[in-house]
């Protein structure tokens, strides 16, 4: 038998667990070994056996540590950890946050990429001594999410939220395939398709959150 091939391993922290649930993933379609944490607590406690190549972490966390601290933390203890940023701050705002950024990390703003395979590729770069900013921006994608009507935003909040087609015909009362017209349609006004890394409900869940945040927020 050969040798097992080496993977890089990732944490990926954050306290909202569609988005910690859809980073993973997606680090661990393109390779990575990902473990997640929903606190930084829970990240400490985790690192020493996970011995992660690159943290992937919120700054604002919903307690404390924040991601800021986190980072400083695991920077100490293993100081080739590559560090990106993942947060709906601004670089002012998460600056703000903490005396010192930390050194060599990236900045990525959940409003500023469309798909989490950007995520990855901005960690890629991390991991490559390449550090990225990427702010919010306005792009093409959130124009057009921005331009479904009512109907079609709530069903996509659905998908976004994980509900499958029965489900989403269930709480909107009407039949499956009224839902999966409506589904068809906000695909085909986002742009969005099947491709070899995502999906279009995996395209749409992300667009959604980094947009809006939380989609399961008063199901």
């Amino acid at each position: 038998m050969g040798e097992l091939a080496w993977r890089r391993r990732v944490l990926v922290v954050e306290d909202h667990a569609l988005m910690r649930s859809l980073v993973a993933d997606a680090f661990g379609q393109r390779g990575f070994d990902a473990t997640s944490a929903g606190s930084a607590a829970e990240a400490l406690s985790r690192a020493e056996e996970v011995d992660p190549d690159l943290l992937v972490t919120d700054i604002d966390l919903g307690q404390r540590p924040n991601g800021l601290e986190l980072a400083t933390i695991l920077r100490q203890r293993a100081p080739h950890i590559a560090v990106m940023f993942l947060s709906n701050l601004s670089r002012a705002a998460a600056a703000a946050q903490a005396r010192s950024t930390v050194a060599g990390a990236s900045f990525v703003n959940k409003a500023g990429v469309e798909t989490v395979d950007e995520l990855v590729d901005a960690a890629e770069a991390v991991l490559a001594d390449r550090p990225v900013l990427r702010e919010q921006q306005s792009t093409e994608a959130r124009s057009r999410l921005l331009g479904l009507t009512a109907a079609q935003l709530e069903t996509t909040r659905l998908l976004a939220a994980g509900l499958s087609n029965a489900e989403i015909a269930r709480r909107r009362k009407v039949t499956v395939r009224a839902v999966e017209k409506s589904v068809e349609r906000v695909f085909s006004a986002l742009g969005v398709a099947s491709g070899e890394r995502t999906t279009p409900r995996v395209a749409v869940a992300t667009l959604y959150t980094s947009t809006f945040g939380d989609p399961s927020t008063g199901l």
